[in-house]
């Protein structure tokens, strides 16, 4: 692959930064205070073309591709993770689902409303007692004539009070069976259906995540995604794709981070010099950012092979893998190098520092994505 990055590509990148600098990181910390969701810098966000980034035009989308939504999740991130989350769960997971598995009708319905941020995405996989156990949800959906009946609760849902339009993956078939489940474009409003509890987090608080409950909602064939059955494996490929976008989020708090231990460290005196000029300090920042130049090339590499339209099961799963423990370990170091007052509220870090935890949960733990790369090297051409 090559890698320079393109003029394009650096183009979205600062359209992406100079919205960070002006629109998110005067609220950030009030945001992440009060846990307030600010829907409206979705809306902006829909008018710069960041809510449909790889949606083609002819649905009213940016039509990039995955390495300048790489670059958008990361600049967005090194301001605030929160709303880097956000942004990729309603790019990957909501509308990558309609995008990659939706008929021409339902990409023209939703599609356009999503891109411009008009309807906010979520997207419904977990549940309370099914985690990364997604194949034993209790969620269901039992056809009733042209319709379908939803019961049951997802869980750890981004916008799963404010979304819009939710793709929800509802159990069609007997626990445990092979291609058990279906997916279904579920709209807010819809009788029976309700956002729940909204999680009181200890990061990405600015960043909505609450459960949505079915009760005997009645959803219509037509809303159906793909074929009866296909749910699950729609799932993981979006999943995939939404591990990309993850890695990009990890990498961009990482740098977040690093950005500002670099300039405390050279702005810090302590016995008559910068802290920086200190070997212990100096070896912390080497060590940062070689890691995270390792983690943005994965995720990259993961991107590249993404846009050709290449099998990437194992890249993107590294990629999230390895960028999500970098991000955690590059905000626990920028605490360290910041000192007491790293454990303060008026410094970035120790938000850096609760945020970067999620990446190593969210869209499957480290442990599901040490599964997956253990099996693609175990069997290279077995799927």
């Amino acid at each position: 692959m090559d890698f320079n990055t393109s003029e394009l590509t650096q183009q979205v990148a600062q359209t992406a930064r100079d919205f960070a600098r002006l629109q998110i990181l005067p609220h950030v910390m009030q945001w992440d205070e009060v846990q307030e969701f600010p829907r409206q810098l979705f809306s902006e966000m829909g008018k710069l073309g960041l809510m449909g980034v790889m949606v083609p035009e002819e649905f009213g989308g940016a039509g990039l591709g995955y390495l300048e939504y790489v670059a958008i999740i990361q600049e967005i991130a090194k301001v605030c993770g929160s709303i880097g989350l956000s942004l990729a769960a309603h790019n990957s997971l909501c509308t990558g689902h309609i995008l990659a598995f939706g008929n021409e009708i339902q990409k023209k319905k939703y599609l356009p409303k999503l891109v411009s941020a008009e309807a906010l995405g979520a997207w419904g996989l977990t549940e309370a007692n099914t985690g990364s156990d997604a194949g034993n949800m209790k969620t269901t959906a039992v056809r009733d004539g042209n319709d379908w009946i939803l019961n049951g609760t997802k869980n750890w849902i981004t916008h799963g009070k404010s979304g819009d339009i939710a793709v929800v993956i509802a159990r069609t078939g007997e626990p445990r069976t092979k291609d058990n489940a279906t997916a279904f474009i579920v709209e807010r409003g819809t009788p029976g259906f309700a956002g729940g509890k909204k999680e009181n987090k200890l990061g990405m608080r600015a960043s909505e995540t609450a459960e949505m409950i079915f009760d005997n909602c009645r959803v219509a064939d037509e809303n159906r995604l793909g074929e009866i059955g296909a749910g699950f494996k729609q799932s993981m490929k979006v999943l995939d794709g939404g591990r990309i976008s993850i890695a990009a989020l990890s990498v961009g708090i990482a740098k977040g981070a690093l950005d500002a231990a670099l300039k405390y460290s050279q702005e810090r005196q302590q016995f008559d010099q910068p802290i920086a000029h200190f070997q212990g300090i100096s070896f912390k920042l080497a060590d940062m950012a070689t890691e995270i130049m390792a983690a943005e090339l994965l995720t990259n590499q993961a991107a590249d092979l993404k846009n050709r339209g290449r099998k990437m099961t194992k890249e993107a799963a590294m990629a999230k893998y390895f960028a999500s423990e970098v991000a955690v370990r590059a905000a626990t170091e920028a605490v360290q190098i910041f000192g007491g007052y790293g454990y303060t509220k008026d410094f970035p870090v120790e938000k850096f520092y609760r945020d970067s935890k999620l990446c190593t949960i969210g869209e499957g733990t480290s442990e599901i994505q040490k599964i997956v790369i253990a099996r693609e090297v175990l069997h290279p051409t077995h799927h």
